[in-house]
């Protein structure tokens, strides 16, 4: 059986926060952040993987400004893994991966960005689904940088949200 290896001890798991780890506040009815829920996912998952991960943020996409991306490019230049895997709020993905992909200077790294339309703590969320797709992705595609959502891997230039569907395509 033929498998695809690259040489990375590790996957470089950042988090910046998203819809996959808002969590409901019972008191106020508002969906906040209070941890991330990634490593639960990830034991959920049977995971085994050696994922590094690293909070950056815990912020809904929408909030996000050019300083938070920056933050995110600075992470993943630092990064001694070329396997990095992002969690992102779905609004703005899009615009932080092309954002990445224009710094034209990420080339020798894998990079997928990921996340969830529904928050995982409420459950039936597609957060496990999504993170799962984006570590198998990280492996196994080439250099670049990509979205994973809904099962799919896309081109950070070549994806959209469709709103009204409530997923990820090709424009």
């Amino acid at each position: 059986m033929n498998q695809v290896q690259k040489h990375d001890p590790h996957i470089q798991l950042l988090i910046t926060g998203g819809t996959i780890d808002k969590d409901y506040k019972e008191t106020t009815g508002e969906l906040v952040f209070s941890q991330t829920h990634t490593e639960q996912i990830l034991a959920e998952a049977n995971c085994h993987l050696n994922i590094q991960s690293k909070v950056l943020m815990l912020k809904d996409s929408l909030e996000l400004t050019d300083t938070d991306r920056k933050q995110i490019y600075q992470a993943c230049l630092d990064s001694i893994s070329s396997h990095i895997v992002i969690t992102h709020g779905t609004d703005t993905m899009v615009e932080t991966a092309q954002f990445l992909q224009l710094q034209n200077t990420l080339t020798n790294k894998t990079i997928i960005l990921t996340g969830a339309m529904r928050p995982y703590m409420l459950g039936r969320s597609d957060a496990s689904f999504n993170l799962s797709s984006a570590l198998m992705a990280v492996q196994l595609a080439c250099n670049g940088i990509y979205i994973a959502m809904n099962g799919q891997l896309f081109n950070a230039d070549k994806v959209q949200k469709n709103r009204l569907l409530g997923l990820f395509e090709k424009p």
